[in-house]
């Protein structure tokens, strides 16, 4: 899921704002039985990956943070009028396919950004509690993260070693389109079985994988 700052206006200023967005995120998930599994707080947009318990978690969850942060954007900044631009956007994932595979696109953005060398390097993200000792009481590790290895650290050790490999260009192209089309990210059976739960047919985007095998270059551990 991507929520983005309107216009493409920077939503985060200080210290301070991301961690005050990050506190109201995790109060709003309990509240509403949203499960985080990844994260990342851009200058100017908010991504998320996350298991809702109920179909309405997910947007009762972004509705009470907008409704505790923007006050306190407007209120601390003298700002006014909309920060955020109209509904978030997001897509159902196939975890058995792209689960690991999200989480390293989310928490690989302040590198493709620029911003850092390395993610470990960029406090805003759930990198640091994924794959080393930091304390993060936000996230909830996903079954399929579990399942890397049973003890922590080695835990910690298999999930960054996954980011030794770079993403490639059409798995981050895959990625974006879904998010943008709401269309099920998975193969052909994933999307119809979707479709078929939920009676219509969801998402613009064309189905299968973009032609070539480029690599998006980044470092990852």
């Amino acid at each position: 899921m991507i929520k983005c700052g309107n216009s493409r206006q920077p939503v985060f200023f200080e210290s301070d704002d991301y961690q005050t967005y990050l506190a109201w995120l995790k109060e709003g998930a309990d509240k509403h039985g949203c499960a985080i599994h990844a994260y990342c707080l851009m200058t100017n947009h908010v991504h998320l990956l996350l298991t809702p318990e109920s179909p309405e978690a997910i947007s009762k969850t972004i509705q009470f943070v907008g409704r505790q942060y923007v006050p306190y954007i407007n209120h601390t900044y003298g700002k006014s009028g909309t920060l955020w631009e109209g509904h978030h956007k997001g897509c159902v994932i196939d975890s058995d396919a792209y689960l690991l595979t999200c989480m390293r696109y989310i928490e690989l953005n302040p590198v493709r950004a620029g911003m850092v060398q390395k993610p470990i390097d960029y406090r805003w993200s759930s990198y640091r509690g994924n794959a080393a000792q930091y304390t993060d009481k936000l996230t909830i590790p996903h079954a399929l993260y579990r399942q890397l290895a049973q003890d922590l650290l080695c835990r910690q050790f298999a999930y960054r070693e996954l980011f030794r490999n770079a993403l490639e260009a059409d798995q981050v192209h895959a990625i974006r389109v879904a998010v943008q089309t709401g269309t099920p990210l998975g193969n052909t059976r994933f999307c119809v079985q979707i479709e078929k739960r939920l009676k219509c047919k969801v998402g613009k985007a064309r189905r299968g994988r973009p032609k070539g095998r480029k690599t998006v270059r980044e470092k990852g551990y």
